[in-house]
């Protein structure tokens, strides 16, 4: 296995122009014994998009602030070895995979087709069912692939078949692309897996080859116990990413347990961060209303998109400000968790910021505010036609708990999940596998948020609708 990714939200391909309102799809979602779950995606990014670095017109004042080089670990940390069942099935879980000289052609297309049947759920053209997806890999595998290049053909008829735009194949090329958009700047991917005693541990599911972490001798299947000497138990594998975020070529450690019950290592690593702030801010003074206004431009939610974010809105409550306004015009997504993480910023504890809807059980889930606000002022989010995915999960959190009110035009209407899953022989297929709903019940996908107004309202009636929604909530 060469790349495995982490969270984050991204389509087929977009022209830069909105297309025709894209379809709905539930969720399906089961890792096959021998296929890596590798990134989960939503959104309305294009996959030129996905590579290209975010405008530089940026503010240099959102730099995240760690010291150069932090001292090795060497804190004691408790022993959480996993039992032996778990230990055989997380070691049939970590097995390197084959080499792609060792995958037959047969086998390619089987894992592809495996995948489709655990995980995809239709509900455009209704073309899918377990009996006619059944016939399908009776019809394919019952003649000999002879080459590669016709196993993957093979594939993309086969997904094609299921008449679902974002269901697709990835090259090899392609697939070694997602790569930039590494989270932690160290090119890992971290996932929080349970053990025996019912806590959660934070596996390394899969990392770059030759990237900062696999030199420093960072493998797959590795335990993460501890960050620049802080221990992450009981945190997510989101806060774990983040801490290990920070300025390019500065240094992080990082503690690990190599394999299920190995040693441990402390280990120095060099971060080679691909993301740019996406955060644009500045105060405004402006008449008839609050004195000033904090204005701040979210372009993407890439890795550092909530750090920056809350770097930027303390600072503009530092110079005075009373209202905040939260540009998402022509932000097509990007990570999906860096949305909730922001949404939490505004919500109280217990508050839903969306509803995830799929086949699986693990794709269906409440997600919830899990921490006090830290930010209170008003909110007014400015959304357009190209406001999607993630852009949409926070507009319709912030709007549905009463805590921003929306104005601009209607949103795209993307609201749904697919996964990215490495094949083999380094090829992967992108499948459909959820969609989001709001927290009033709103299906996002092929709808889109209506604001509250079109043009920018009176500073008075944004507090009065504010006062009437909660009022109404209340009541």
């Amino acid at each position: 296995m060469r790349i495995l990714l982490c969270n984050f939200n991204s389509p087929p391909s977009l022209t830069p122009t909105p297309p025709q309102k894209p379809p709905s799809f539930p969720t399906g979602a089961g890792v096959w014994t021998k296929k890596t779950l590798v990134t989960a995606l939503t959104g309305a990014l294009s996959l030129s998009l996905l590579v290209s670095s975010p405008s530089p017109s940026l503010s240099r004042d959102s730099q995240s602030f760690q010291s150069p080089r932090p001292p090795q670990v060497s804190t004691s940390l408790p022993d959480r070895c996993t039992g032996e069942g778990e230990q055989l099935q997380e070691e049939e879980e970590d097995k390197v995979e084959l080499k792609p000289e060792f995958v037959t052609n047969e086998e390619i297309v089987q894992e592809a087709w495996q995948i489709v049947n655990d995980s995809f759920l239709d509900t455009v053209r209704h073309r899918w069912s377990p009996q006619s997806w059944e016939q399908k890999r009776e019809d394919i595998l019952g003649t000999s692939i002879q080459t590669r290049s016709k196993a993957h053909e093979l594939i993309k008829r086969m997904l094609a078949s299921l008449g679902d735009p974002y269901t697709r194949f990835l090259s090899p090329p392609e697939f070694s692309k997602m790569a930039r958009y590494d989270i932690t700047g160290i090119g890992i991917n971290i996932r929080e897996v349970s053990d025996a005693i019912g806590g959660v541990k934070l596996k390394v599911q899969g990392l770059i080859l030759d990237g900062p972490a696999h030199t420093a001798g960072v493998r797959q299947g590795d335990e993460v116990l501890a960050v620049n000497g802080e221990n992450v138990m009981g945190k997510s594998a989101f806060e774990v990413s983040s801490l290990l975020q920070g300025p390019n070529e500065t240094f992080v450690t990082i503690k690990v347990r190599h394999g299920n019950c190995g040693p441990t290592e402390s280990l120095e690593i060099q971060r080679q961060l691909v993301a740019r702030t996406p955060v644009f801010y500045r105060l405004e003074q402006v008449s008839n209303g609050p004195s000033s206004v904090g204005y701040m431009r979210l372009k993407e939610f890439n890795a550092l998109a909530r750090k920056d974010l809350l770097i930027a809105m303390k600072r503009l409550q530092d110079m005075g400000a009373s209202y905040f306004i939260l540009d998402l015009r022509d932000n097509l997504g990007g990570l999906v968790q860096a949305g909730i993480e922001i949404s939490k910023l505004f919500l109280n504890k217990g508050e839903t910021i969306i509803y995830t809807v799929g086949r699986d059980p693990q794709y269906r889930n409440n997600v919830v505010a899990d921490t006090a606000p830290l930010v209170t002022l008003p909110v007014v989010v400015l959304v357009n036609n190209r406001t999607a995915s993630a852009s949409e999960i926070v507009a319709s959190a912030l709007h549905d708990n009463c805590r921003a009110v929306l104005v601009g035009d209607r949103t795209f209407g993307k609201g749904l999940i697919q996964s990215v899953f490495e094949l083999r022989d380094g090829s992967g297929v992108v499948v459909t596998v959820g969609k989001y709903v709001t927290p009033n019940q709103m299906d996002i996908n092929g709808n889109g948020i209506e604001p509250d107004y079109r043009n920018f309202p009176a500073w008075s009636d944004v507090a009065q609708h504010l006062s009437r929604c909660n009022s109404l909530r209340q009541g």
